[in-house]
């Protein structure tokens, strides 16, 4: 396993071939660059459970921040704060330079922040369509959309399957099908094309392809890196070391409740940053 590890860190990219050919992912961090999002001193606590410890964060524009960490490390808290899921209880959270403090994701929303939850966030009773355009939904021109609040339901239908094809979900036929009646691989395609269309700041993937199949999460990473092309930052969830080990361009190491160290994916290797996310190794860097 860990002579796997090892090699995975040799070559960024897999053997099947690499995601990002034309090296949008291998350029180097600009050290001058100011943060687009950054954290100082979050704390949250539930009861006597200390979920985030002082921790800090930093997102630099164009990047793929991978976060990784042990199971009840709180990376989820640490994700639903930045996305006004939750309230710290200390701390501070700035947004292109300025304090923001979303008291709910809509706000987050409103701001930029779209995210791809773990559980998806999706209705399944509702439609492929209405779940990707749920509290954003286009109203038809005129009269009948402005008094009748009438929905567009042609121009959502072609928008979501527009985003559905770039994802290469080719096997949802019925674009106004239920999403109950998906697949677990399917609703997540649902939720990443969602994030995908919406974000314009700063895209926020908690285990986006932790449902998926092989195919799908190939099609998945892709679009991770065709989203950075386009400019926007990715903050990407995983405890798959391959696909974070691929595609990012710094590693958030998050060790009980805080941000333990941020690694370069190219100078280390798979083993290092498990042997830190469970204490085994001490990071001789702090930052990457």
């Amino acid at each position: 396993m860990e002579g796997a590890a090892d090699g995975g860190a040799d070559h960024r990219r897999c053997r099947g071939g690499p995601v990002d050919p034309q090296g949008f992912g291998l350029r180097e961090h600009n050290e001058m660059a100011e943060p687009i999002l950054t954290a100082r001193g979050l704390t949250k606590r539930y009861g006597r459970v200390t979920a985030l410890d002082n921790c800090d964060f930093d997102l630099y524009p164009g990047e793929i921040l991978a976060v990784i960490g042990d199971n009840g490390a709180g990376k989820s808290t640490l994700i639903k704060a930045l996305c006004g899921a939750v309230t710290p209880d200390e701390g501070e959270i700035t947004l292109e330079g300025k304090t923001v403090n979303f008291a709910n994701p809509m706000q987050a929303r409103d701001a930029g922040i779209e995210t791809v939850y773990q559980n998806l966030a999706l209705s399944p009773a509702l439609s492929i369509a209405d779940n990707m355009f749920m509290g954003r939904e286009i109203r038809k021109p005129g009269i009948m959309g402005s008094v009748f609040r009438m929905l567009d339901r042609a121009a959502m239908e072609k928008v979501a399957r527009d985003k559905l094809t770039e994802l290469g979900l080719m096997t949802i036929q019925n674009i106004g099908q239920a999403v109950e009646t998906l697949s677990g691989g399917q609703r997540q395609g649902v939720a990443v094309a969602r994030a995908a269309a919406f974000g314009s700041k700063v895209v926020i993937m908690d285990e986006p392809t932790a449902a998926l199949g092989v195919k799908e999460s190939r099609r998945v990473l892709e679009l991770i890196l065709d989203v950075k092309k386009r400019g926007l930052p990715i903050i990407l969830i995983s405890h798959n070391m391959p696909h974070v080990f691929e595609v990012a361009d710094r590693v958030h190491i998050h060790r009980l409740g805080k941000r333990l160290c941020v690694i370069d994916p190219k100078k280390h290797t798979m083993s290092d940053a498990v042997a830190y996310m469970t204490g085994a190794k001490v990071p001789e860097e702090v930052m990457a």
